[in-house]
């Protein structure tokens, strides 16, 4: 399997995220330096008001100074923390980058260079994390890396998680920044990129996966579905096996062309600011 990264995203964004929490390190670090220069400036000019009242034998300013000394200690500025560890949203987009390496990783694998793996494809209603193409068709692929049980009504998904002894403990909707299930990520998409291919001729069905990546994802209850949902990268080869469609070498060629040159639009685009239609 051939594979193309059109664009990397979420490395993009943990990227980012490390070097705003790096920044923000720094910026604490001045702080807490400029605060702990001027503590201890207060300390000192309190040290030469004790000691002077001692030489003048001024003893209850001398007391009264020394626990002032005392007191000005104990309220040193606190050292920021400068932990090293990633934040919870790092977290998650590791979690997410390992989840689309393992299904790459195993997909290629599994297919010899008649199939093409575009990585990080983007249009105007958002990103597919890969998108494969073969003889047997083309397929978005969206991937979750889930250790929960999912749940989907339609468009709403849910995780659940269980403790050891089968007690659910912990319920959340599963949905990005803007509220959208990972079936709604997908079906925009997936929906935006047909009708570019199709106002160029090229009528394809793309045909909308979600896999569950975490070795521990389940799938829970399932009801009006608006995508194909699998807990493996074994159920996508196992639709890529069943699927009718078929797309000739030089089809295929001129869809990689077009979905090359429709991301790259949309990608300079979303970089330097609206520009002219297509």
């Amino acid at each position: 399997m051939r594979v193309i990264e059109l664009s990397n995203h979420p490395g993009d964004m943990l990227h980012d995220l490390s070097l705003r929490r790096q920044a923000g390190q720094r910026r604490a670090q001045a702080r807490y330096e400029d605060a702990l220069v001027q503590h201890q400036a207060r300390v000192q000019t309190i040290r030469v008001q004790r000691d002077r009242a001692r030489q003048n034998r001024r003893w209850w300013t001398w007391l009264r100074l020394v626990v002032a000394v005392w007191t000005e200690q104990r309220h040193a500025p606190a050292k920021p923390d400068q932990t090293t560890g990633d934040t919870d949203t790092e977290e998650k987009i590791r979690a997410g980058i390992a989840g689309e390496q393992l299904v790459a990783t195993e997909l290629g694998r599994a297919l010899n260079d008649d199939w093409t793996l575009l990585r990080g494809y983007r249009n105007r209603r958002g990103e597919i994390d890969h998108l494969l193409l073969g003889p047997k068709g083309l397929f978005a692929i969206e991937v979750k890396n889930i250790n929960a049980t999912v749940s989907i009504d339609g468009d709403r998904w849910r995780a659940d998680k269980y403790d050891n002894y089968g007690n659910l403990v912990e319920q959340r909707p599963i949905a990005d920044r803007k509220g959208r299930s990972p079936s709604v990520q997908l079906n925009e998409a997936a929906d935006d990129l047909e009708r570019f291919l199709r106002e160029r001729r090229h009528p394809v069905t793309v045909q909308r996966v979600v896999i569950l990546a975490h070795r521990r994802s389940r799938l829970g209850a399932r009801e009006h579905l608006t995508v194909l949902v699998g807990a493996s990268t074994d159920y996508l080869l196992t639709l890529l096996g069943d699927s009718a469609d078929h797309l000739g070498d030089k089809q295929r060629a001129e869809i990689q062309r077009l979905i090359q040159q429709d991301h790259d639009f949309h990608h300079k685009r979303r970089r330097t600011g609206p520009t002219m239609p297509r």
